[in-house]
């Protein structure tokens, strides 16, 4: 049984003595085959290779023009069947001038005027035109509209990245700026299709929710291959400006004081306060490298950081990352935190950060007058 693929036709072979036409081939009379859609105004699906239009839709039944007869447009009359059909008049002189033919067409319209009341066949096309029109412009403004940093409340930026505020990451976009025109990037090749607010906004995405290339392709309007450059290149920017440049350097005591809260009044000549905290990875194949990264204490397989803050709780050390069997007092000692310690700093950590003996080690050693270290 054939259905009409016309919308809201509900003709078909078995209770309709119509006819029903094929489209035209999709390739080989591609003009013809898109007027036919442009007509038909169906949105929900295209036609398929056994899709039919009743003859209902055709002036006289025939294919010839296109299905052009329906419910929104029944009501309006074709010129062929409003005016008498007129045989051609031979014309007696083998050439007509242009002004002659000018002429000619303004009397006919001028004749013809008082009985277009109704659209024409043409206006009828022209108008599917513009709605087709229409749609692909409102399809192409959509496409446009993708994530950015400037349209982002706090709310969707915060969860995105991390960032407590908009303020926050733009302090982060500004710092990174001043290295723009210097920047070069992983694959050899400038991304300018992307805005450098943005291109920030991707990695710390990746970063924090660890998103597929392709699914921030499709958030940001771009290829694969362009998202894979930009987090590349931004991890070793955001790493060399973020870690390189703020986190290997520990501010005096004298700075601290300024913005130390009460409860450290007790504690004035408190330099930092540290800790150690692991990040679970996934376990390695080799059994010797599990043995290496895997922590008793935890229970999983991990590596371990020294984080360090100020007293006003603003994180300003963080060591390298070493594997997960290692000891918190190992880490101190290879890190090299206590170098930034200067004479009569005061060290705040948990009970069990056993570090005394280090501290004692380095007095001895370096002949310095103290090594003080606060366990709480």
């Amino acid at each position: 049984m054939v259905h009409c693929f016309a919308t809201g036709c509900d003709h078909h072979s078995e209770s309709h003595t119509c006819k029903f036409y094929g489209f035209p081939h999709k390739i080989k009379k591609k003009e013809e085959y898109q007027r036919w859609i442009r007509l038909i105004r169906r949105k929900d699906r295209e036609p398929g290779n056994h899709s039919r239009i009743c003859s209902c839709h055709f002036r006289d039944g025939k294919n010839s023009a296109g299905p052009e007869i329906y419910t929104r447009n029944a009501d309006k009359l074709f010129l062929s069947e409003r005016l008498p059909r007129k045989r051609k008049k031979q014309s007696t002189t083998q050439s007509t001038s242009v002004h002659d033919m000018v002429q000619a067409i303004r009397a006919k319209e001028e004749e013809a005027l008082p009985l277009q009341e109704k659209p024409l066949t043409s206006e009828i096309i022209l108008e599917a035109e513009l709605y087709l029109a229409k749609r692909e412009l409102e399809a192409a403004q959509y496409q446009r509209t993708h994530y950015s940093a400037s349209t982002l409340t706090t709310y969707v930026l915060r969860m995105e990245t991390g960032l407590p505020t908009k303020e926050v990451f733009q302090i982060v976009v500004n710092y990174a700026s001043r290295f723009k025109d210097s920047l070069s990037y992983y694959t050899g090749w400038r991304v300018e299709s992307i805005s450098f607010e943005d291109q920030i906004l991707i990695t710390l995405m990746k970063l924090r929710q660890n998103y597929t290339n392709l699914h921030i392709a499709q958030l940001f309007s771009c290829s694969v291959a362009t998202i894979s450059n930009v987090v590349t290149t931004f991890v070793h920017v955001l790493h060399n400006i973020l870690f390189d440049d703020l986190m290997t350097n520990i501010p005096s005591r004298e700075k601290n004081k300024l913005c130390s809260p009460s409860s450290f009044s007790m504690f004035t000549s408190c330099r930092i306060v540290i800790d150690c905290t692991d990040i679970e990875i996934a376990a390695p194949s080799l059994m010797s490298q599990q043995n290496t990264i895997y922590s008793n204490y935890r229970g999983m397989n991990s590596f371990k950081v020294i984080v360090g803050v100020a007293p006003n709780a603003v994180i300003m050390y963080v060591s390298k990352l070493y594997p997960g069997s290692i000891s918190d007092k190992e880490i101190v000692k290879q890190s090299g935190l206590m170098n930034h310690i200067a004479s009569d700093d005061l060290i705040l950590a948990d009970k069990e950060f056993l570090i005394q003996d280090i501290v004692f080690f380095w007095e001895h050693s370096s002949l310095l007058t103290e090594w003080k270290i606060h366990c709480q």
